[in-house]
């Protein structure tokens, strides 16, 4: 929850206000307000994806695994976007923000702006607009693992072609957002939608496979 509210933050409050507002304005948000909320974002991704992975393993080592195949496809499909999501903050999104943050105050202290700010800032934008769009899909399998267990038990060679079909499309799609373009999910209307038919394809994998 905590890296979904901070991505939506970025991405539908803020990222819309940064294109309203006077480049002095801008400039000094960049200096002051985004190292700060950075911060608290980056931070949380670390506590999220630790407190996560540490419920993993206990609820593992109780046997938690083994009540269905479908649960077990849930709980796998929510925890690899977590950690893409946790890993494009720490890596992608925070280092891109230094670069671009370190820019601004090179200019607001009469120095000139880093050349390599502008792509950092497209870098750090792609990460985040990937990170909103993983959280649709991640929320609703986080949720289903106890709400919509009834697949049953299925045979191991279907398991392993969901989760192979599951972990190809997901790789796929963070590909995309390290090496590609923003393309339908440059606009905020354009994220929701992605994120929803992600979070419908990813199910129908499962409910095929599974």
């Amino acid at each position: 929850w905590d890296k979904c509210s901070y991505g939506f933050t970025f991405n539908f409050i803020q990222g819309e206000w940064f294109k309203e507002i006077e480049d002095q304005t801008k400039g000094k948000a960049v200096r002051t307000l985004v190292p700060r909320a950075l911060w608290w974002f980056r931070w949380g991704a670390m506590f999220t994806f630790l407190s996560g992975a540490l419920m993993l393993g206990i609820h593992g080592h109780d046997g938690g695994f083994s009540y269905s195949s479908a649960y077990n496809m849930y709980i796998y499909a929510g925890a690899l976007m977590g950690t893409l999501m946790f890993l494009n903050v720490w890596l992608l999104i925070w280092p891109a923000q230094q670069v671009v943050i370190a820019s601004s105050e090179s200019v607001a202290n009469g120095g000139e702006a880093h050349p390599e700010a502008a792509s950092c800032l497209a870098t750090a934008g792609l990460a985040s607009r990937t990170n909103t769009l993983f959280s649709f899909p991640m929320l609703f399998f986080m949720g289903a693992a106890r709400g919509l267990d009834s697949i049953g038990i299925a045979p191991d060679s279907s398991i392993t072609a969901a989760m192979i079909a599951i972990t190809a499309v997901i790789l796929l799609i963070e590909a995309n957002g390290i090496y590609g373009k923003m393309g339908p999910i440059t606009s905020v209307k354009g994220v929701i939608h992605c994120g929803v038919a992600l979070t419908v394809l990813l199910y129908l994998i499962i409910c095929y496979c599974v």
